[in-house]
């Protein structure tokens, strides 16, 4: 069962974050362990081996003599994602006596993804002085809960748990879905127990003195027969994120920007269209449009490759026909594309599902940059029709009263309520607190509508379609001054949230209209003072601006959307504050989420953090269910950087453009290595000299010049 008002809200059970829970993320397969390197079993813990929506392997725990070994330390390689796990074992107390002392055996537990698949390896190393015999065992089980069911979701009916099967090479837990499925988990021991149930595996290890013992295991997620929705990677993409280096003289800092790297890395899959990054882990690891576009513009400058994968698959994905089950329209941008049971059967709407009014302006913002950045034409000829069709679902069913503003309105009768970036069921509201009635027009919406038009207005004109790049300079200005008279509200300095169904501005200071500012659609004049509200104590925590001032109605810092603080809500923010010339907020905004990435583990922003305001000597209060890693707030680093640096690639024109760099003032020099242009390549050094950037080209391969302003 599912509750009407809020349908698909995650339920807080205990925190995701909290005992350092292990994360490791490979194609459409990801794992969540303790920080042992354990799958704690419901309904102790939200761990799981998942694959496709569908978690394979709900149990996985090591114990020896019957008690957990005892905790040395554990992470995640940042290289190549393997889970690192180092455990000795505790006091071993026999008939009144102590047997064996603690911290003679040195157990390494490593585990390793491939899609699909879970690669576990456990080492021991006796460091006793006696010939020893482990009794060491490793539980198991499988429930094939749903993503959906471990988030919260009630079901009504279930598929058939089938009875394990114990064979002499491996162990098979089945489960028949109602879907038509069969998923499968099989585990594969590469050292035979010398006893195994359907529970458990039971080995007598003879350790001598100085020697290891090894164990391996195999554990595949497989699924056979049905139909459903097919969005599986092609095959696991190699861990390198990109190319481009960056790196930084302040240690913490460069800490932040190589975690960064890796949990992108980790987080992209690679499909037949190319590089795809999955939003985040746990409840959202499948492709998202908005969460795909967003991340693929933060790091456009670093790795375009990324952006073209991503906007091929969307291409390839976009709606084609009118479907309200699915918020579908021809033209419109996939807002979510899920395996998994629940979503083959319809019991959620999102195993193709298209509530999102931004993906489709995204989508042609994003082309847009693409093709300013690496002046790619062949890739806007293989767009151009996609391109038009998201342009006419901008122009007509996302205008749904002809006003010039883009709307939205669940269709859907599961799908969601609000379907911006903010989509909680409370997030757009009225001065009083009332949640405001559609059709709804988000100001960003606006926004990234006007970009949109104004850059593929450039890419029209170069293709020969002269005509369509009036038209869509002309709907630009129309929107931009249409935009000013209804959405600025000058006593509270700020654009509003939204027109409601009725054309009524929601007086509300938000976040969103921090959005407008690196679009272009802002007059310079409300950008200043937009700036200046955002930065305010209303708004800025001290871990960054906050989703929604305190001052507003429904604030509350440990809501998801009303009071939070998103680090790429910020980067967006931030980039939008360079442009306008206040890289002094820009720079406050990115060093409030550089303090913020020390104060957490493994310097990993998470999806948000409550908004509370910052006290001094403590960390940032963590949101109990964000996703960890996310892969927009892992790209929000490189877009601030972006912004203050002043960085724009011109590759027709062969160009590197810095424009009033400027650095924090925690740095003092910055490295960038293969930074692509055109078919070249470029180092850069920048170091800051007597508050000035002063930038230096190490290495060139091609004609590639620097312009700097």
């Amino acid at each position: 069962m599912i509750d009407a008002e809020k349908p698909f809200e995650i339920l807080v059970e205990g925190g995701l974050l909290d005992d350092r829970t292990l994360v490791t993320v490979r194609g459409d397969t990801f794992g969540m362990f303790d920080r042992l390197g354990d799958i704690l079993p419901p309904p102790q813990g939200r761990h799981g081996l998942f694959h496709a929506g569908t978690r394979y392997l709900s149990h996985l725990q090591m114990s020896m003599w019957g008690a957990r070994p005892a905790l040395l330390s554990s992470g995640v390689r940042e290289e190549d994602g393997t889970l690192i796990v180092h455990t000795t074992n505790p006091d071993i107390r026999s008939q009144g006596s102590w047997s064996m002392p603690r911290h003679s055996i040195h157990i390494v537990r490593r585990v390793r993804l491939d899609d699909a698949r879970c690669h576990v390896e456990i080492r021991l190393r006796s460091y006793g002085r006696e010939p020893i015999l482990v009794p060491l065992e490793l539980s198991y089980g499988a429930d094939f809960a749903d993503i959906f069911e471990v988030r919260g979701a009630l079901r009504d009916h279930r598929g058939e748990l089938l009875p394990p099967e114990l064979g002499p090479e491996d162990i098979k837990l089945r489960y028949r879905g109602r879907d038509g499925h069969d998923r499968l988990t099989r585990i594969t021991c590469g050292t035979p127990p010398a006893h195994a149930d359907i529970s458990s595996l039971h080995y007598e290890l003879a350790l001598d003195p100085d020697t290891d013992a090894v164990l391996s295991f195999t554990i595949d997620c497989e699924i056979e027969g049905g139909a459903g929705e097919d969005h599986r990677p092609s095959g696991a993409p190699p861990m390198e994120a990109w190319r481009t280096e960056v790196a930084a003289s302040q240690a913490a800092f460069d800490a932040w920007l190589r975690r960064s790297r890796s949990d992108l890395a980790m987080l992209t899959a690679w499909t037949v269209h190319g590089p795809y990054p999955y939003a985040g882990v746990p409840w959202f690891c499948t492709p998202f449009g908005r969460d795909g576009l967003i991340t693929a513009y933060e790091v456009l400058w670093l790795a375009p490759e990324m952006s073209r994968g991503v906007l091929r698959f969307l291409a390839a994905h976009q709606a084609r026909d009118d479907d309200p089950g699915r918020d579908a329209e021809p033209g419109k941008i996939l807002h979510e594309m899920r395996g998994g049971e629940m979503a083959n059967l319809g019991e959620v709407p999102f195993g193709r599902y298209y509530g999102s009014v931004d993906s489709t302006p995204w989508f042609v913002l994003l082309a847009a940059a693409y093709h300013e950045r690496t002046g790619d034409l062949d890739l806007m000829r293989e767009l151009w029709a996609p391109l038009e069709r998201a342009v006419s679902w901008m122009d007509g069913p996302g205008d749904r009263d002809g006003d010039g503003f883009i709307e939205y309105h669940r269709r859907a009768p599961q799908g969601l309520l609000n379907q911006g970036w903010k989509d909680s069921h409370d997030s757009i509201m009225h001065a009083d607190g009332t949640l405001a009635e559609g059709p709804i027009a988000l100001c960003e919406v606006q926004a990234y509508a006007y970009a949109a038009r104004v850059g593929l207005a450039v890419v029209a004109r170069q293709l020969g379609h002269a005509a369509f790049a009036e038209k869509l300079e002309r709907k630009a200005v129309d929107l931009r001054q249409a935009f000013q008279k209804a959405f600025w509200l000058p006593d509270l300095g700020t654009y509003a949230l939204a027109l409601d169904g009725e054309k009524r501005p929601c007086r509300v200071r938000s976040s969103n209209a921090g959005h407008t500012l690196f679009t272009g659609i802002a007059d310079p004049d409300h950008a200043t003072i937009l700036g200046q509200t955002l930065l305010s104590a209303d708004f800025f925590s001290g871990w960054g601006v906050g989703t929604l001032a305190r001052s507003a109605p429904r604030y509350n810092p440990m809501s998801y959307h009303n009071g939070s603080v998103w680090p790429h809500d910020n980067a967006l923010i931030g980039l939008g504050l360079a442009r306008h010339g206040e890289t002094a907020g820009s720079e406050r905004i990115l060093t409030a989420l550089f303090e913020a990435s020390r104060a957490v583990e493994a310097s990993r922003l998470p999806e948000l953090m409550c908004g509370f305001p910052r006290q001094m000597g403590e960390a940032p209060t963590l949101y109990p269910v964000a996703c960890s890693p996310q892969a927009w707030a892992a790209g929000s680093v490189f877009l601030l950087l972006q912004g203050l640096l002043g960085l724009s690639i011109h590759a027709e024109k062969r160009q590197v453009r810095l424009s009033r760099p400027r650095m924090p003032n925690f740095l003092t020099s910055l490295t960038i290595r293969h930074l692509q242009v055109g078919d070249g390549e470029v180092d850069l050094f920048l170091d800051k000299s007597e508050g000035e950037v002063v930038v230096r080209i190490l290495r060139r391969t091609s004609s590639v010049d620097l312009v700097l302003s």
